[in-house]
């Protein structure tokens, strides 16, 4: 029998282990990218799944289900994962939008690079870089409402963005020449 949501949260407020269990199972696999993809690598990443799970039990009982119970533990991984990366953020100074030498890229040079291929790219940007282009090109957030998340500019996360993608443009650019060179 498949327990429904709202008996999950219930069962998990209650401190029911076997809810808890059937939470994490449900959810962590998803959670567990979230985190890859705000950090450098694996281990890093488990981390900071544990430590979101643990807020999640935690705070479970708040739980208001004004959005779907996965939105709720997602917002709960992505500020953990913030906050892991806090201490180490390092944006690059502002720099003007003219200034990046833009890199053209095809949408089939894209296509060509897998999941883990992208995830790992995100991982080799710097961590500031990674943290904006994580909450804008793949959470949607705006950049006013990044730049009060993280006590920045909105000019400073824009930049950062800017620098991402160029990054992340050459970044997929040297894989498919990579890629290319395999099958020469």
């Amino acid at each position: 029998m498949k327990i429904s949501e709202a008996q999950l949260v219930k069962g998990c407020g209650e401190g029911n282990r076997e809810s808890q269990r059937e939470l994490y199972r449900r959810y962590s696999a998803a959670m567990l990218m979230v985190c890859i993809r705000y950090s450098k690598n694996r281990e890093d990443a488990e981390d900071i799944l544990q430590e979101a799970f643990i807020k999640v039990f935690k705070n479970i009982r708040n739980f208001k289900q004004k959005s779907t119970l996965g939105y709720w533990i997602k917002r709960i991984v992505v500020n953990t994962a913030l906050n892991f990366q806090r201490g180490k953020l390092y944006l690059f100074p502002m720099v003007e939008l003219d200034d990046q030498s833009e890199v053209t890229i095809s949408d089939q040079a894209i296509s060509n690079c897998g999941l883990e291929e992208l995830t790992k790219m995100i991982q080799k940007l710097p961590v500031g870089c990674q943290v904006i282009f994580n909450l804008y090109a793949i959470e949607g957030y705006n950049h006013r409402e990044i730049a009060e998340m993280l006590k920045i500019s909105e000019g400073t996360s824009k930049s950062q963005y800017a620098r991402a993608r160029t990054l992340m443009k050459q970044l997929i650019s040297q894989a498919n020449n990579i890629n290319y060179e395999k099958y020469q």
